[in-house]
């Protein structure tokens, strides 16, 4: 066991050494410009993320609606070369240039649900259809979960655990683990589901929010009505009625709190982002 003395020297050390990490991982996201930090290498993500999508591909039964995927390429198409140009237009690197962009449907009414992994594997799920229920809702979800992507979330995220994991060792070994001795003492890891409550949910959440934001600007410059998506988070609110957790237990904001801000980003981001000319 560290003497107090031994723990204050290695707390030292170590904080030395996590600021280091920090200060040289740190970026902005794009267009928001909001401070990322970002310690886990992209490339490493994007392979596992493809690898992934192949098996997910093999898995799950796929659409034979070659009408609906067709569209949904289409307008994942768009949103491609309006982001890419976007970036080009502003001389601002471009997140997505090592993307290789690709689009599945899986048929499954029963999820209303749509995602994008790192490196641009995009996925739609036949339920989110009869929320969507046109061009531009679909655009709209599908600006949504490329933002995600654009924006590097996964990266962040996955970087953002490890350097809880790391704080919480730390903590753990300088306290004499009783940290330990807590979640053994509860049965649960009650740290773990703290840092869930307190750090990892909010900081979820306003991923979201700010994929909310940039999908709406990327339905935007590729020429679709953004004024949609309020209409899908009215239909998805009545469709998940009674059965969502509180906000402060999500990873996602309310509902309520989305159409909130969504209308008030609608027409600052239609004036400010015109469709783009490819």
């Amino acid at each position: 066991m560290l003497s107090k003395m031994d723990r204050r020297k290695f707390l030292t050390y170590i904080g030395c050494s996590c600021c280091g990490v920090v200060l040289n991982s740190c970026s902005t996201a794009p267009i928001t410009e909001r401070k990322q930090l970002k310690i886990i290498p992209e490339a490493r993500l994007n392979a596992q993320a493809a690898a992934i999508y192949e098996k997910i591909k093999e898995k799950e039964k796929l659409s034979t609606d070659t009408k609906s995927l067709n569209e949904i390429k289409l307008i994942g198409s768009k949103m491609q070369n309006a982001i890419g140009e976007y970036f080009y237009k502003e001389k601002i690197d471009d997140p997505t240039i090592n993307f290789d962009w690709e689009y599945i449907l899986i048929d499954n009414k029963k999820v209303r649900n749509a995602w994008c992994m790192p490196g641009g594997k995009i996925a739609v799920y036949t339920g989110i259809l009869d929320v969507t229920k046109n061009t531009d809702g679909l655009a709209a979800v599908m600006g949504h979960e490329i933002a995600h992507a654009v924006a590097k979330h996964s990266v962040e995220r996955a970087s953002r655990g490890t350097i809880l994991n790391i704080g919480t060792q730390i903590i753990d070994i300088a306290s004499g683990g009783k940290l330990s001795q807590v979640n053994r003492t509860t049965g649960m890891n009650t740290v773990g589901l703290l840092s869930q409550l307190g750090i990892m949910n909010p900081f979820n959440r306003k991923q979201e929010s700010e994929a909310d934001y940039l999908g709406m600007i990327f339905s935007s410059l590729s020429g679709y009505d953004i004024r949609e998506t309020v209409k899908i988070w009215e239909r998805m609110k009545e469709f998940n009625k009674g059965k969502t957790p509180p906000e402060f237990m999500s990873t996602h904001p309310s509902a309520d709190n989305r159409i909130k801000k969504i209308n008030e980003w609608t027409n600052q981001i239609i004036f400010e982002y015109p469709p783009i000319k490819v």
